[in-house]
């Protein structure tokens, strides 16, 4: 909980109140004695606002605490996980016409989750999995203009212009829409495909399948393999894994100055 400044209040007599430098030590940033140096060095921020006082108490479940500017994840019952979904699977916890859904990959996880967003049905590559609401509200919406990166197979010879024309912005049926970032990979010597990357911001159902089709490049293939800070590496497909301390620092940094931009905007 905080004041009426946003920092931390130190002399709150909730039980729920933690000295900082137990909290982040359970966090598995440092020993307490390490932390300690942090607080007096001024390397760490409680809800916003840098600490100094040894005796700083925070609230895990409620107040934000980033160490040189990354967020540190305090709320021990959070899980945020990366799978890299298979063609074939819809992004459903369940599935009313019985097609295989995300429950393959979460039966067996002791925490209940949920995807963030979905990736149609024959789109494979990288699908947020977390029980952390705020967080998924953030990174789906696209008023919040968090990154995907996706490589597609498309049919065709794709040119410069082509692609400036996907950054420039295409007319669909439900509005416009641009690439932040458009780049051929590469143009199979037959010219039948080709291999494109774009960014872009949008969470609108099959944009980037409809992009592309728009151009005249109908897909052949498609994988997401960036979402946010977030990269798929070489996880394989249909393999499911807990996000990385550092992982889920950069998620969570996103996340927060993602919230910060809008609230200046409102």
């Amino acid at each position: 909980m905080a004041d009426s400044t946003g920092g931390p209040r130190s002399s709150d007599p909730d039980a729920s109140r933690v000295r900082l430098q137990k909290v982040l030590s359970a966090a598995g940033v440092a020993s307490r004695r390490v932390i300690e140096e942090y607080i007096l060095s001024g390397r760490i921020e409680v809800n916003g606002q840098v600490v100094t006082e040894l005796g700083t108490r925070v609230d895990p479940a409620v107040d934000h605490v980033s160490v040189d500017g990354v967020a540190v994840q305090l709320d021990t019952e959070k899980r945020y996980y990366m799978l890299n979904k298979p063609r074939g699977v819809v992004s459903s916890m369940r599935d009313e016409q019985g097609r295989p859904d995300l429950r393959t990959f979460t039966d067996a996880l002791e925490d209940r989750v949920y995807n963030v967003g979905r990736l149609d049905a024959e789109t494979s590559g990288l699908l947020v999995l977390t029980n952390d609401g705020e967080l998924a509200h953030v990174l789906a919406h696209p008023s919040f203009g968090v990154e995907k990166t996706y490589i597609a197979k498309v049919r065709g010879k794709v040119t410069p212009q082509t692609l400036q024309r996907l950054k420039n912005g295409v007319d669909l049926d439900d509005g416009p829409i641009r690439a932040d970032r458009a780049r051929l990979l590469q143009a199979q010597g037959d010219a039948k495909h080709s291999i494109v990357e774009l960014t872009l911001h949008s969470g609108r159902n099959r944009i980037v399948r409809r992009m592309l089709k728009a151009v005249g490049h109908p897909v052949v293939d498609l994988v997401r393999r960036q979402f946010g800070p977030l990269h798929l590496g070489t996880l394989a497909s249909g393999r499911l894994r807990e996000l990385s301390k550092a992982e889920r620092g950069a998620l969570l940094t996103l996340v927060r100055q993602a919230e910060a931009a809008r609230a200046r905007k409102d």
